[in-house]
């Protein structure tokens, strides 16, 4: 199982996209964690975007993040919050021997694994029972933007942005891995005439049976 991903480009960019989200992003990012606690893992952690806004209640954060350029980042914002963060460079897949987690965290990152069949069914398998999955994740539209998802993720989208795929159908994902969806809702990051294919965004919470 690989264990690290090498995406040179999307490392020098990502760090200034994540620092510059809009508020109506950092506030959905605040909501995904608002009221976790006990032991969490975080899938894809980026330069530790998440890492403030993580509840007091959390025991730990097992922060997951295979582009090794961004881990040194991601160590450096672990160490200026006051939630216990630990940071490894490698992927949910490459995790072996760990206790279940209470909650597993993904946020702008299931439209970017090579696998997310597989990569759902390993973090279904990483919860407890009763543990949670909190998502916050591009959505697949229909009509006009639809179309235009499916051309960017054909063209060189996936390329230039680490992977990224804005037209996957990542809530059916997570419920043919075994997960049962509590809430879910879609929100517009952007005014609806923006030309940008991830303007749209669901936040959800799903369980393990």
């Amino acid at each position: 199982m690989a264990t690290a991903i090498d995406n040179p480009f999307f490392a020098r960019i990502w760090p200034v996209i994540a620092t510059h989200e809009t508020e109506a992003v950092r506030a959905l990012r605040r909501e995904n964690l608002a009221g976790l606690s006990g032991r969490v893992l975080e899938v894809g952690a980026g330069i530790g975007t998440n890492f403030p806004h993580y509840p007091e209640s959390v025991e730990e954060v097992l922060a997951v993040e295979p582009e090794r350029r961004l881990v040194a980042q991601a160590r450096a914002a672990a160490e200026v919050v006051p939630v216990r963060v630990v940071v490894k460079d490698e992927t949910a897949e490459g995790l072996s021997g760990e206790r279940p987690f209470d909650a597993v965290v993904c946020s702008l990152v299931l439209c970017s694994v090579h696998e997310p069949d597989t990569v759902l069914r390993c973090l279904f398998s990483l919860l407890r029972p009763g543990g949670e999955l909190r998502y916050l994740e591009h959505v697949a539209n229909a009509g006009a933007r639809g179309s235009f998802q499916r051309f960017v993720d054909a063209t060189l989208w996936p390329r230039l942005f680490g992977n990224c795929h804005t037209h996957r159908d990542t809530e059916r994902s997570i419920i043919e891995a075994g997960f049962e969806v509590d809430t879910s809702r879609r929100e517009l990051t952007l005014p609806p005439w923006a030309p940008f294919p991830v303007s749209e965004l669901t936040l959800g919470r799903a369980r393990r049976p």
